[in-house]
């Protein structure tokens, strides 16, 4: 995956654009991350261009926000715990020091992290890890764009 959008993801997403986009949400997009070293990483970007943090939005549209970060961490959850018997659990960040816009990290976990890194933040893997080719999006995680967009979809029709 190549181009612009990576420039304006929102915009993009917006656009139909962004061809990480798993599915809409009410307050944003699901996407999956551009690396995959935790496989099933995600993240929710906010449907409003120019918002930086949580508290510009309104309330309702906060609870908007993160209901939808819940709600993709589950589908993340169910979708790792389906395809790796060794999935953990999942981590929910908003961090906001890196992209100026509102978004939010879904990092699956798994035992068969290094045992430096299984108990801490996925930020203190070596950045290799975020540039290496292997780890990098693309078909090979097809499958598994598939099952978090399906345990996304499954969730929704339980409301």
């Amino acid at each position: 995956m190549t181009g612009d959008w990576r420039l304006d993801r929102i915009g993009a997403a917006l656009r139909g654009e962004n061809p990480t986009v798993l599915r809409r949400l009410e307050s944003g997009f699901a996407v999956i991350g551009d690396v995959q070293f935790l496989p099933g990483y995600s993240v929710l970007l906010v449907d409003e261009l120019n918002v930086q943090r949580l508290s510009d939005l309104s309330r309702a549209k906060r609870l908007s926000f993160l209901s939808d970060m819940d709600r993709l961490g589950e589908a993340v959850e169910r979708a790792c715990q389906h395809m790796d018997p060794d999935f953990r659990r999942v981590n929910l960040e908003i961090l906001g020091n890196t992209d100026p816009f509102l978004h939010a990290h879904i990092w699956p976990r798994f035992e068969w992290e290094p045992a430096e890194l299984i108990g801490k933040p996925v930020w203190l893997y070596p950045r290799e890890r975020w540039s290496d080719e292997r780890f990098r999006l693309g078909p090979q995680h097809d499958v598994l764009r598939d099952a978090i967009g399906s345990e996304l979809d499954r969730l929704r029709s339980m409301d």
